[in-house]
């Protein structure tokens, strides 16, 4: 029996509860009211909606370890990128945003906007529900600001997997926009423009009404300036990405990261001065082999499967200067004479970015905001704005930070390139494996260069390939912005339940 998605399906409270609450009511007994006339039923429901961004949750009728929001998040946007070179072939889907080779089908972004739409359809429940109060405490004020925070978070992620960038296409087909439980099964897609409108609203709600901190595992008003950071650079509203980076930067609630610290932020990413939103995973979440974030991407030899690697590509870039600590979260495989291992002809560089929270190789609480992108963010805005000597600045900022000589550019652009080729390098080498670099690509159209040996070649055996030949010769090697698989099908199960609901070509 296919999915029946719960787009376009009005729950009642105590199924969207029921999913992914823990430790409450039994479903049967929670209602709406509930939510705002028992102590524990809108906090419960606030954190059982983050619940869904790391938990194994039905789908389909089974539960798969390979399903869950952060993993999908993290391969559909990285494996389809520059930064990282697949190893082997595989039946794990992932193996699509390698290729391009993009069906409705495929169980991993079919269950992406499954879930998606789950954790939306939980907070508009909240919203619905705690909207009918008429003069809400601030507890209450910043758990509403959260789940208005964690819609704009869904749809942000949603519209750049299943639509064109906004700068190519703002009038094209962007998402289905579910604003109330009360919406119609039948809707159709909003374009582009109007998603972004939407998602700039709803963080701009957020951040009015958020005023206490829960820690950075939760969302919080500069979370919410954080996210409007980036929709506006995604935008090109140079302007207001400038403006709400510099809140949270003037915020002196966080720190970068120095050269001694930045080579553990990630494995204790709660407890970094430079976080200000992470997805907290406990020991007991520890997914290992099955599941984890890291699984696909790094093995201490029992850990993981340890068949995708940072590619020659990204290397190559970070080349230059073997002293940044950045290089921390690429682990070369060697043997006992200090020779780099290979796996079907691709040199084995591990990442680590995901592992050693507690010593575990498999664990770790994914940072999705944090300060350095505001510099970059800023910078970027600066480079385009022709403010060349802040843009530079910026970057001296983090480089320092991360063991490079400080004013490394001197307020000068190296001859052969513009400001923003420079901040477009930085953000590949400080934010890689995060989750930005094919958005970074396309969304300033330019090119994919994937010129490199790897199981992106579908077909093709290292063999195959001659380097010096023209690599547009080869399916995959060079992917243009106007490409459409840079971004997936809309899954199956929404255009089979909802006829109004458009195809991606």
């Amino acid at each position: 029996m296919k999915s029946k998605l719960l787009i376009g399906v009005i729950f009642p409270l105590l199924l969207s509860l029921a999913a992914c609450v823990k430790d409450v009511s039994p479903s049967d007994s929670i209602t709406t009211a509930s939510l705002t006339s028992t102590s524990d039923g809108l906090l419960n429901a606030v954190n059982g909606a983050y619940s869904l961004l790391k938990d194994h949750v039905v789908f389909a009728g089974s539960t798969d370890d390979n399903n869950m929001y952060l993993r999908q998040y993290y391969q559909a946007s990285d494996f389809a990128s520059d930064d990282i070179v697949c190893g082997q072939t595989t039946t794990d889907p992932l193996f699509y945003s390698f290729s391009l080779g993009h069906t409705p089908t495929q169980t991993n972004m079919r269950y992406f906007w499954y879930i998606s739409y789950k954790i939306i359809n939980d907070v508009n429940t909240v919203i619905g529900a705690v909207g009918k109060l008429t003069d809400p405490d601030a507890a209450t004020r910043q758990l509403l600001g959260e789940c208005y925070f964690l819609r704009a978070f869904s749809n942000f992620n949603l519209v750049r997997f299943y639509a064109m960038p906004f700068t190519s296409s703002p009038g094209g087909d962007g998402i289905i926009l579910r604003t109330s439980t009360s919406d119609p099964a039948l809707k159709a897609r909003a374009t582009v423009q109007e998603v972004y409108q939407s998602i700039i609203a709803d963080a701009e709600k957020g951040a009015e009404l958020m005023e206490q901190s829960r820690g950075v595992q939760y969302a919080s008003r500069e979370a919410a300036w954080a996210l409007l950071s980036r929709a506006y650079l995604y935008e090109e509203n140079n302007d207001s990405t400038m403006y709400y980076a510099d809140k949270v930067i003037n915020s002196g609630k966080y720190a970068l990261s120095t050269s001694a610290t930045y080579p553990t932020m990630f494995a204790s990413a709660t407890t970094s001065p430079e976080t200000i939103f992470s997805v907290a995973f406990t020991t007991a979440e520890d997914y290992g082999k099955f599941g984890s974030i890291a699984s696909m991407i790094y093995s201490d030899g029992n850990s993981g499967w340890g068949e995708e690697y940072a590619s020659a590509s990204l290397r190559d870039s970070m080349s230059a200067h073997p002293e940044d600590v950045r290089w921390s979260y690429i682990v070369p495989l060697k043997d006992n004479n200090g020779v780099v291992q290979k796996k079907n002809g691709i040199e084995i560089y591990y990442i680590s970015k995901f592992s050693f929270q507690g010593g575990s190789p498999t664990l770790s609480s994914p940072i999705l905001f944090r300060l350095a992108e505001m510099y970059l963010n800023r910078a970027e805005a600066e480079a385009k704005a022709g403010q060349t000597a802040a843009a530079l600045n910026d970057l001296d900022m983090i480089r320092t930070n991360r063991g490079l000589s400080a004013s490394l550019y001197n307020g000068t652009v190296p001859s052969g390139y513009t400001a923003l080729d420079l901040v477009l390098n930085e953000r590949r080498i400080e934010l890689a494996f995060e989750g930005h670099r094919v958005f970074d690509v396309y969304r300033n159209k330019r090119s994919l260069d994937r010129t490199y040996w790897g199981y992106h070649l579908p077909g093709l055996k290292e063999s195959d390939i001659d380097l010096s030949k023209q690599p547009s010769g080869y399916a995959g090697m060079i992917v243009s912005p106007d490409n459409p698989k840079i971004i997936y099908y809309i899954p199956i199960d929404e255009i089979n339940t909802n006829t109004l609901c458009t195809q991606n070509n």
